[in-house]
């Protein structure tokens, strides 16, 4: 689906909603774990993460709010998982960026020298 032009303004923060919610490097760490993991508990993502349970929980639940990820109970455990795959397809979309650039970057000081 076409992207309507101009963007109407009620899409266009959801969009930086979006945005904002990925631009916290603990929240890309943790979706990384989960796309390998495709679920975990926050004690196992935090041990990953080599970080606190406290800090873990308080990214996944902005995450899962955002319906980024989802929750379930498992017994005393909380699991999460991806919910929407296209947060996914954003990073893919930005590494390929980041990609390109350090190519063009590369030619640039190989060519100075």
């Amino acid at each position: 689906m076409a992207l309507p032009s101009p963007l109407p303004r009620e899409l266009i923060e959801l969009i930086a909603t979006r945005f904002r919610m990925l631009g916290e490097p603990m929240r890309i760490a943790a979706l990384d774990h989960l796309r390998e993991a495709g679920e975990d508990s926050v004690g196992n993502i935090a041990e990953a993460l080599e970080t606190s349970q406290q800090n873990v929980s308080k990214h996944l639940n902005a995450l899962q709010s955002d319906g980024i990820l989802t929750r379930r109970r498992d017994g005393n455990r909380t699991m999460y998982s991806i919910a929407d795959p296209s947060v996914l397809a954003i990073c893919e979309v930005v590494c390929d960026g980041l990609r390109r650039r350090n190519d063009q970057l590369t030619q640039i000081l190989e060519a100075a020298t």
